[in-house]
Protein backbone atom coordinates (compact mmCIF):
# COMPACT_ATOMS: atom_id res chain seq x y z
CA UNK A 1 0.00 0.00 0.00
CA UNK A 2 1.45 3.61 -1.44
CA UNK A 3 2.32 5.64 1.80
CA UNK A 4 -0.15 8.30 0.96
CA UNK A 5 -3.16 5.61 1.77
CA UNK A 6 -1.00 3.58 4.62
CA UNK A 7 -0.17 6.66 6.57
CA UNK A 8 -3.94 7.84 7.28
CA UNK A 9 -5.19 4.35 7.68
CA UNK A 10 -2.76 3.44 10.58
CA UNK A 11 -3.71 6.93 12.12
CA UNK A 12 -7.02 5.82 11.94
CA UNK A 13 -6.16 2.46 13.70
CA UNK A 14 -4.14 3.76 16.02
CA UNK A 15 -7.06 6.41 16.91
CA UNK A 16 -9.79 3.37 17.33
CA UNK A 17 -6.85 1.46 19.37
CA UNK A 18 -6.60 4.38 21.88
CA UNK A 19 -10.03 4.94 22.15
CA UNK A 20 -10.57 1.79 23.24
CA UNK A 21 -8.20 1.15 25.80
CA UNK A 22 -9.21 4.62 27.57
CA UNK A 23 -12.04 3.32 27.85
CA UNK A 24 -11.29 -0.32 29.09
CA UNK A 25 -8.41 1.10 31.12
CA UNK A 26 -9.43 4.19 33.60
CA UNK A 27 -5.86 4.50 35.21
CA UNK A 28 -5.00 5.04 30.78
CA UNK A 29 -7.42 7.75 30.28
CA UNK A 30 -6.48 9.40 33.90
CA UNK A 31 -2.53 9.31 33.12
CA UNK A 32 -3.43 10.29 29.47
CA UNK A 33 -5.61 13.49 30.57
CA UNK A 34 -2.97 14.67 33.31
CA UNK A 35 0.07 14.45 31.72
CA UNK A 36 -0.15 13.86 28.09
CA UNK A 37 -3.46 15.93 27.11
CA UNK A 38 -1.75 19.05 28.61
CA UNK A 39 1.56 19.00 26.27
CA UNK A 40 -0.23 18.23 23.21
CA UNK A 41 -3.30 20.60 23.33
CA UNK A 42 -1.97 23.74 24.92
CA UNK A 43 0.79 24.20 21.76
CA UNK A 44 -2.10 23.03 19.23
CA UNK A 45 -4.87 26.15 21.22
CA UNK A 46 -1.94 28.82 21.11
CA UNK A 47 -1.91 28.31 17.31
CA UNK A 48 -5.11 28.30 16.87
CA UNK A 49 -5.54 31.42 19.09
CA UNK A 50 -3.54 33.21 16.78
CA UNK A 51 -6.12 33.21 14.49
CA UNK A 52 -8.87 35.93 14.97
CA UNK A 53 -11.92 33.78 13.86
CA UNK A 54 -13.15 30.61 14.32
CA UNK A 55 -11.00 28.17 12.57
CA UNK A 56 -12.85 25.27 13.57
CA UNK A 57 -16.04 26.99 11.71
CA UNK A 58 -13.88 27.82 8.56
CA UNK A 59 -12.90 23.04 8.95
CA UNK A 60 -16.45 22.45 9.29
CA UNK A 61 -17.65 24.80 6.31
CA UNK A 62 -14.96 23.46 3.69
CA UNK A 63 -16.24 19.49 4.76
CA UNK A 64 -19.35 20.72 4.05
CA UNK A 65 -18.86 21.98 1.24
CA UNK A 66 -15.96 19.47 0.23
CA UNK A 67 -19.42 16.68 0.17
CA UNK A 68 -22.19 19.13 -1.26
CA UNK A 69 -19.71 20.27 -4.24
CA UNK A 70 -16.78 17.77 -4.06
CA UNK A 71 -19.08 14.58 -4.58
CA UNK A 72 -20.61 16.21 -8.05
CA UNK A 73 -17.68 17.52 -8.75
CA UNK A 74 -16.71 14.06 -8.60
CA UNK A 75 -18.88 12.24 -10.55
CA UNK A 76 -18.28 15.06 -13.02
CA UNK A 77 -14.50 14.37 -13.58
CA UNK A 78 -15.22 10.48 -13.62
CA UNK A 79 -17.00 11.18 -16.81
CA UNK A 80 -15.34 13.68 -18.42
CA UNK A 81 -11.99 12.01 -18.07
CA UNK A 82 -12.63 8.82 -18.89
CA UNK A 83 -8.99 7.48 -19.62
CA UNK A 84 -7.98 8.76 -15.99
CA UNK A 85 -10.61 7.76 -14.07
CA UNK A 86 -8.58 5.40 -11.88
CA UNK A 87 -6.49 8.44 -11.18
CA UNK A 88 -9.14 10.21 -9.79
CA UNK A 89 -10.86 7.77 -7.37
CA UNK A 90 -7.30 7.54 -6.48
CA UNK A 91 -6.92 11.39 -5.54
CA UNK A 92 -9.93 11.71 -4.40
CA UNK A 93 -9.82 8.44 -1.61
CA UNK A 94 -6.11 10.03 -0.45
CA UNK A 95 -8.25 13.56 0.09
CA UNK A 96 -10.70 11.18 2.19
CA UNK A 97 -8.45 9.54 3.71
CA UNK A 98 -6.55 12.25 4.95
CA UNK A 99 -9.35 14.35 6.09
CA UNK A 100 -10.97 11.05 7.91
CA UNK A 101 -7.17 10.44 9.70
CA UNK A 102 -7.33 14.38 10.45
CA UNK A 103 -10.49 14.67 11.90
CA UNK A 104 -9.91 10.88 13.70
CA UNK A 105 -6.83 11.43 15.29
CA UNK A 106 -7.53 15.07 16.53
CA UNK A 107 -10.76 14.23 17.99
CA UNK A 108 -9.59 10.61 19.76
CA UNK A 109 -6.73 12.71 21.50
CA UNK A 110 -8.53 16.32 22.54
CA UNK A 111 -12.21 14.38 23.11
CA UNK A 112 -12.72 10.93 23.23
CA UNK A 113 -10.07 9.48 25.09
CA UNK A 114 -11.14 12.01 27.61
CA UNK A 115 -14.32 10.25 28.61
CA UNK A 116 -12.76 7.39 30.01
CA UNK A 117 -11.17 9.48 32.62
CA UNK A 118 -12.36 8.82 36.53
CA UNK A 119 -15.95 11.23 37.06
CA UNK A 120 -14.96 14.46 38.93
CA UNK A 121 -16.71 14.06 41.72
CA UNK A 122 -15.03 10.63 42.42
CA UNK A 123 -11.54 12.58 41.88
CA UNK A 124 -12.48 15.71 44.28
CA UNK A 125 -15.85 14.59 46.84
CA UNK A 126 -16.55 12.18 48.92
CA UNK A 127 -19.05 9.64 47.75
CA UNK A 128 -22.41 9.59 49.48
CA UNK A 129 -26.21 10.33 48.84
CA UNK A 130 -27.76 13.56 49.18
CA UNK A 131 -31.43 14.29 50.81
CA UNK A 132 -34.30 15.76 49.24
CA UNK A 133 -33.93 18.57 51.96
CA UNK A 134 -30.31 19.27 50.84
CA UNK A 135 -31.56 20.36 47.13
CA UNK A 136 -34.17 22.09 48.81
CA UNK A 137 -31.54 24.18 50.47
CA UNK A 138 -29.48 24.14 48.02
CA UNK A 139 -32.26 25.47 45.92
CA UNK A 140 -32.86 28.49 48.33
CA UNK A 141 -29.60 29.16 48.77
CA UNK A 142 -29.04 29.99 45.07
CA UNK A 143 -31.79 32.16 45.18
CA UNK A 144 -30.64 34.15 48.23
CA UNK A 145 -27.55 34.71 46.45
CA UNK A 146 -28.68 35.33 42.81
CA UNK A 147 -31.10 38.32 44.11
CA UNK A 148 -28.57 39.80 45.73
CA UNK A 149 -26.10 39.71 42.88
CA UNK A 150 -29.16 41.07 41.11
CA UNK A 151 -28.93 44.65 42.91
CA UNK A 152 -25.34 44.71 42.42
CA UNK A 153 -24.62 44.11 38.31
CA UNK A 154 -25.50 47.11 35.85
CA UNK A 155 -28.87 46.63 34.27
CA UNK A 156 -30.35 48.10 31.14
CA UNK A 157 -33.23 50.62 30.86
CA UNK A 158 -35.84 47.52 31.25
CA UNK A 159 -34.17 46.59 34.12
CA UNK A 160 -32.46 43.54 32.44
CA UNK A 161 -28.43 42.61 32.90
CA UNK A 162 -26.30 44.25 31.10
CA UNK A 163 -22.91 43.10 30.50
CA UNK A 164 -20.14 45.73 30.79
CA UNK A 165 -16.97 44.09 31.31
CA UNK A 166 -14.38 42.11 29.17
CA UNK A 167 -15.61 38.83 29.85
CA UNK A 168 -12.46 37.47 28.17
CA UNK A 169 -10.48 38.80 30.69
CA UNK A 170 -12.77 38.03 34.12
CA UNK A 171 -12.95 34.86 32.51
CA UNK A 172 -9.67 34.04 32.41
CA UNK A 173 -8.39 35.70 35.94
CA UNK A 174 -11.67 33.12 37.46
CA UNK A 175 -9.95 30.09 35.40
CA UNK A 176 -7.23 30.63 36.98
CA UNK A 177 -8.22 31.11 40.47
CA UNK A 178 -10.77 27.98 40.16
CA UNK A 179 -7.08 26.47 39.49
CA UNK A 180 -6.07 26.65 42.96
CA UNK A 181 -8.75 23.95 43.73
CA UNK A 182 -8.81 21.81 40.55
CA UNK A 183 -4.41 22.08 39.12
CA UNK A 184 -6.17 20.65 36.01
CA UNK A 185 -7.73 23.98 35.11
CA UNK A 186 -3.82 25.67 35.15
CA UNK A 187 -2.57 27.08 32.23
CA UNK A 188 -3.04 28.87 28.52
CA UNK A 189 -6.34 29.63 27.55
CA UNK A 190 -6.76 31.01 23.96
CA UNK A 191 -9.24 33.73 23.50
CA UNK A 192 -13.19 32.86 23.19
CA UNK A 193 -13.95 33.60 19.36
CA UNK A 194 -17.96 33.80 18.26
CA UNK A 195 -19.38 31.58 15.48
CA UNK A 196 -20.29 33.62 12.85
CA UNK A 197 -22.74 31.58 11.34
CA UNK A 198 -25.00 32.03 15.52
CA UNK A 199 -27.80 31.26 14.13
CA UNK A 200 -27.80 27.99 13.33
CA UNK A 201 -26.19 27.35 16.73
CA UNK A 202 -29.56 28.98 17.83
CA UNK A 203 -31.39 26.69 15.97
CA UNK A 204 -29.84 24.26 17.79
CA UNK A 205 -30.12 25.80 20.97
CA UNK A 206 -26.39 25.95 21.49
CA UNK A 207 -25.09 28.90 23.93
CA UNK A 208 -20.98 27.60 23.53
CA UNK A 209 -18.98 24.57 21.27
CA UNK A 210 -15.62 22.77 22.11
CA UNK A 211 -14.21 22.29 18.38
CA UNK A 212 -11.44 19.49 19.50
CA UNK A 213 -10.03 19.42 15.26
CA UNK A 214 -9.06 22.70 16.18
CA UNK A 215 -8.91 23.46 20.52
CA UNK A 216 -11.20 26.04 20.46
CA UNK A 217 -13.53 27.93 22.89
CA UNK A 218 -16.50 29.03 20.46
CA UNK A 219 -19.70 30.45 21.46
CA UNK A 220 -22.75 32.04 20.48
CA UNK A 221 -23.03 35.78 19.11
CA UNK A 222 -26.47 35.93 19.05
CA UNK A 223 -27.72 35.17 22.67
CA UNK A 224 -28.40 37.53 25.40
CA UNK A 225 -25.11 38.64 27.11
CA UNK A 226 -26.23 37.33 30.49
CA UNK A 227 -24.91 33.63 29.71
CA UNK A 228 -21.39 34.89 28.41
CA UNK A 229 -19.55 34.50 31.03
CA UNK A 230 -20.89 31.41 32.39
CA UNK A 231 -20.63 29.73 28.84
CA UNK A 232 -17.40 31.20 28.03
CA UNK A 233 -16.12 29.02 31.67
CA UNK A 234 -18.08 26.13 30.77
CA UNK A 235 -15.69 26.11 27.09
CA UNK A 236 -12.58 26.27 28.98
CA UNK A 237 -13.31 23.47 31.11
CA UNK A 238 -13.82 21.40 27.60
CA UNK A 239 -10.11 22.67 26.35
CA UNK A 240 -9.00 21.82 30.18
CA UNK A 241 -10.29 18.01 29.44
CA UNK A 242 -12.91 17.99 31.04
CA UNK A 243 -15.26 16.88 28.70
CA UNK A 244 -18.54 15.26 30.28
CA UNK A 245 -21.34 18.12 30.07
CA UNK A 246 -22.40 17.95 33.68
CA UNK A 247 -18.80 18.34 34.72
CA UNK A 248 -17.84 21.00 32.47
CA UNK A 249 -20.77 22.56 33.46
CA UNK A 250 -19.86 22.63 37.50
CA UNK A 251 -16.18 23.84 37.01
CA UNK A 252 -17.71 26.95 35.32
CA UNK A 253 -19.67 27.61 38.46
CA UNK A 254 -17.08 26.78 40.56
CA UNK A 255 -15.38 29.42 38.35
CA UNK A 256 -17.47 32.15 38.35
CA UNK A 257 -18.67 31.09 42.11
CA UNK A 258 -14.90 32.21 42.98
CA UNK A 259 -14.85 34.87 40.86
CA UNK A 260 -14.45 38.79 42.24
CA UNK A 261 -16.06 40.20 39.09
CA UNK A 262 -20.24 40.35 40.70
CA UNK A 263 -21.48 40.08 36.77
CA UNK A 264 -19.45 37.10 36.14
CA UNK A 265 -20.58 35.85 39.67
CA UNK A 266 -24.02 36.22 38.66
CA UNK A 267 -23.67 34.90 35.27
CA UNK A 268 -22.95 31.88 36.80
CA UNK A 269 -25.38 31.60 39.76
CA UNK A 270 -28.18 32.13 37.29
CA UNK A 271 -26.98 29.07 35.04
CA UNK A 272 -26.70 27.35 38.10
CA UNK A 273 -30.29 28.08 39.73
CA UNK A 274 -31.88 27.54 36.46
CA UNK A 275 -29.95 23.87 36.91
CA UNK A 276 -31.50 23.08 40.01
CA UNK A 277 -35.20 24.97 39.14
CA UNK A 278 -35.44 22.48 36.54
CA UNK A 279 -34.43 19.15 38.84
CA UNK A 280 -37.15 20.41 41.68
CA UNK A 281 -39.75 20.79 39.08
CA UNK A 282 -38.68 17.21 37.16
CA UNK A 283 -38.76 15.53 40.61
CA UNK A 284 -42.16 17.73 41.75
CA UNK A 285 -40.52 18.96 44.81
CA UNK A 286 -44.23 20.75 46.35
CA UNK A 287 -42.05 22.11 49.47
CA UNK A 288 -39.34 24.24 47.68
CA UNK A 289 -42.31 26.51 46.38
CA UNK A 290 -42.32 28.51 49.19
CA UNK A 291 -38.12 29.18 47.93
CA UNK A 292 -39.80 30.20 44.10
CA UNK A 293 -42.14 32.99 45.58
CA UNK A 294 -38.98 34.82 46.60
CA UNK A 295 -37.08 34.78 43.71
CA UNK A 296 -36.75 38.60 43.06
CA UNK A 297 -38.35 40.47 39.65
CA UNK A 298 -34.80 41.30 38.57
CA UNK A 299 -33.59 37.40 38.12
CA UNK A 300 -36.75 36.48 36.80
CA UNK A 301 -36.33 39.29 34.11
CA UNK A 302 -32.22 38.09 33.38
CA UNK A 303 -32.67 33.99 33.91
CA UNK A 304 -34.15 31.30 31.47
CA UNK A 305 -33.13 34.07 28.64
CA UNK A 306 -31.17 32.52 25.76
CA UNK A 307 -31.90 34.99 22.71
CA UNK A 308 -33.58 38.85 22.38
CA UNK A 309 -36.78 39.13 22.89
CA UNK A 310 -37.78 39.29 19.17
CA UNK A 311 -34.50 37.28 17.80
CA UNK A 312 -36.65 34.96 15.61
CA UNK A 313 -38.66 37.40 13.98
CA UNK A 314 -35.77 39.86 13.35
CA UNK A 315 -33.40 36.72 11.77
CA UNK A 316 -36.02 35.25 9.70
CA UNK A 317 -34.42 35.40 6.50
CA UNK A 318 -31.92 33.41 7.78
CA UNK A 319 -33.57 29.81 8.45
CA UNK A 320 -32.28 27.97 5.37
CA UNK A 321 -33.82 24.77 7.36
CA UNK A 322 -36.79 24.73 9.74
CA UNK A 323 -35.96 25.55 13.26
CA UNK A 324 -37.47 22.43 14.88
CA UNK A 325 -36.54 20.17 12.80
CA UNK A 326 -32.69 21.21 13.25
CA UNK A 327 -33.39 21.31 16.83
CA UNK A 328 -34.59 17.92 16.64
CA UNK A 329 -31.84 16.56 14.53
CA UNK A 330 -29.09 18.16 16.79
CA UNK A 331 -31.06 17.06 19.67
CA UNK A 332 -30.63 13.40 18.58
CA UNK A 333 -27.32 13.78 17.54
CA UNK A 334 -25.96 15.03 20.24
CA UNK A 335 -27.87 12.38 22.67
CA UNK A 336 -26.55 9.62 20.33
CA UNK A 337 -22.79 11.21 20.50
CA UNK A 338 -22.86 11.03 24.39
CA UNK A 339 -24.17 7.66 24.58
CA UNK A 340 -21.45 6.36 21.78
CA UNK A 341 -18.77 8.26 24.61
CA UNK A 342 -20.15 5.74 27.42
CA UNK A 343 -22.65 8.34 28.78
CA UNK A 344 -25.44 5.93 29.16
CA UNK A 345 -28.23 8.55 29.87
CA UNK A 346 -27.22 10.94 26.97
CA UNK A 347 -28.62 14.38 27.32
CA UNK A 348 -30.00 13.71 30.86
CA UNK A 349 -26.66 13.66 31.71
CA UNK A 350 -26.67 17.54 31.70
CA UNK A 351 -29.05 17.66 34.96
CA UNK A 352 -25.74 15.37 37.11
CA UNK A 353 -24.19 19.13 37.34
CA UNK A 354 -27.07 19.82 40.65
CA UNK A 355 -25.38 16.29 42.01
CA UNK A 356 -21.83 18.14 42.15
CA UNK A 357 -23.00 20.98 43.24
CA UNK A 358 -24.93 19.32 46.07
CA UNK A 359 -21.59 17.26 46.21
CA UNK A 360 -19.76 21.16 46.45
CA UNK A 361 -21.86 22.77 48.90
CA UNK A 362 -22.97 19.74 51.41
CA UNK A 363 -19.66 17.31 51.38
CA UNK A 364 -20.34 13.94 52.89
CA UNK A 365 -18.58 12.84 55.88
CA UNK A 366 -18.11 9.31 54.93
Amino acid sequence: MKKRYLIPVIVLVISAVLTVTARLCRPFADFYANNIFPVISTPFAWLSGRVPFSVGEIMIICGILLVVIGLPLLIVLLIVRKKKRMSTLCGALTVCLWVLAYIGGTETLNCFMLYGCTRFSERYFPQGEHTRSELVELYGMLIDETNELAMQVPRDKDDRFELTIDPETECKKAMHKAAESYPQLSGYYPPPKPIKFSYFMSQMDLLGMYIPFSMESNYNNDMVRTNLPDTICHEYAHLKGFIQEDEASFVAFAATFQSDDPQVRYSGFLDALAYVRNQIVKNDITEAEEYTEKISEQVKRDWYRFLPDTYWEDNKQKEVFDTETVNTVSEAAADASLKMNGVEDGIESYSRMVNLLLDYFYPSQK
